[in-house]
C-alpha cells in the first residue's frame, strides 16, 4: 500500500535477527496475489532498532506491525529516539497518552501527542489504530452515536481466518467449522470502542459512557469481518433515519482529501442478504465499511440493528495505519 504513495517513500525495512542482512524478497514469505514491489524486494532487511534506522537517512515515520509482546519493548525505543510510530499492534492502544485513531472519527485525539511528548521528554510519539473488528464496528457507530446516542450495544462477529495470520489456524481446525473464541478479541472490542468514541478534554480522553458486549467467532472466510450489531439508542432511531445519517456520513479523512481515504467511508447495501465478505469487502479499495439489513431491534424500546462488514487486513490493519500517518502529516506532526 506504500508503493507510489504521494506523501511517503519507503526507505527501510526491519525484522527479527533471522532476517537481518537478507534481501526482503528472500527474507519474506510473500502470500499476496500481487508481486512484491521491486523497491521493497531489493532492500536489505535491517535490525529493528533506532540506531540502524538512523544510519539510512532522515527518516521521520515508522510503521509498526509487530507482535504485541515485542511492540511493548520496541515502540517506546523508537519514540525515545524521536520517531513518529504509527502502530497496528495492541500494546499501547489503551495507554492514556496514546491516540487510538480513526481519522474520520476522532482526529482531535491527536492532541494527546502533546501530552505524550511532554511526559516522555521527546519529540517522538506513538499513535495506534484499533483492532480490526473494532474498526468496522466503530466506523458504523459514529454517526448513530452522534445523532441518537447509545445506551447499550451487543455485537457478534464472524471473523475471517486471515485475522489469525497465514499460519495462525490449521486447516483442519477451521474447515467446516466455527470457532467461538478468539483470545483477547472481545475485551479489545469492548474497551477500544469506548475510547475511540470518547471525548478529548484538556489532556485526556474520557471514554464514552455506554455498555458494550462482544462475542467473537472465527469462521472459514479468507478476508472480511462480518458483524451483527444491536443497539439500544438514547433517542428513538427509525431505520430510515439511521439510513440517512449513515449515507451522509463523511469525516476528516474525506474533507481533507487524505490519499488513502475512500470517497464514502460507509457504503450502504439495500439487498436483504448483504453485505457479504466475498463480494463487498473490497468496497472503497478495502477502506470502506459496508452496512446492510438496517431494521428495528425489537428487544429494546428504542433500538436498531444492522450488519457491518470491514476488510480486516486493509482498513482494519495496513490501511488503517497508513491513513493515520496521512492524518499526522496533514496536521503537521511529521
Amino acid at each position: 500500500m506504500l508503493q507510489d504513495h504521494p506523501w511517503f517513500q519507503l526507505s527501510a525495512i526491519t525484522a527479527s535477527e533471522s532476517s537481518v542482512g537478507k534481501k526482503y524478497s528472500r527474507a519474506s514469505n510473500w502470500y499476496l496475489e500481487s508481486e512484491i514491489p521491486k523497491d521493497a524486494a531489493d532492500m536489505t532487511v535491517l535490525e529493528t532498532n533506532p540506531e540502524s534506522i538512523k544510519k539510512t537517512g532522515d527518516i521521520k515515520l515508522v510503521f509498526s506491525a509487530l507482535p504485541s509482546s515485542i511492540a511493548r519493548e520496541v515502540e517506546p525505543s523508537f519514540r525515545k529516539a524521536g520517531f513518529a510510530v504509527a502502530s497496528n499492534a495492541s500494546a499501547y492502544r489503551m495507554d492514556e497518552t496514546v491516540p487510538l485513531l480513526i481519522p474520520e472519527i476522532n482526529v482531535d485525539h491527536l492532541n494527546l501527542i502533546d501530552v505524550q511528548r511532554r511526559l516522555n521528554g521527546t519529540e517522538g510519539f506513538i499513535v495506534t489504530s484499533p483492532n480490526c473488528s473494532t474498526y468496522a464496528l466503530v466506523l458504523a457507530l459514529k454517526p448513530i452515536f452522534d445523532k441518537f446516542g447509545i445506551r447499550r450495544l451487543i455485537v457478534s462477529t464472524m471473523q475471517a481466518i486471515s485475522g489469525a495470520g497465514y499460519s495462525g489456524l490449521p486447516s483442519m481446525a477451521i474447515l467446516e467449522n466455527v470457532i467461538p473464541y478468539i483470545p483477547g478479541e472481545e475485551e479489545k472490542m469492548e474497551m477500544e470502542t469506548l475510547k475511540i468514541l470518547g471525548k478529548f478534554t484538556e489532556e485526556e480522553v474520557k471514554p464514552a459512557d455506554f455498555k458494550v458486549s462482544a462475542s467473537c467467532n472465527r469462521v472459514p472466510v479468507y478476508d472480511g469481518h462480518t458483524e451483527t450489531v444491536s443497539i439500544e439508542t438514547i433517542d428513538d432511531a427509525k431505520p430510515e433515519e439511521v439510513i440517512n445519517v449513515l449515507k451522509d456520513f463523511t469525516g476528516y479523512a474525506q474533507k481533507n482529501n487524505l490519499p488513502s481515504a475512500p470517497k464514502k467511508p460507509i457504503v450502504l447495501r439495500s439487498q436483504p442478504d448483504r453485505p457479504q465478505p466475498r463480494i463487498d469487502r473490497d468496497e472503497g479499495n478495502g477502506m470502506s465499511v459496508v452496512v446492510g439489513r438496517i431494521r428495528r431491534e425489537p428487544v429494546f424500546e428504542t433500538g436498531i440493528k444492522f450488519v457491518v462488514l470491514g476488510h480486516n487486513t486493509i482498513r482494519g490493519a495496513a490501511g488503517g495505519s497508513i491513513i493515520n500517518a496521512e492524518a499526522l502529516y496533514k496536521e503537521g506532526y511529521l
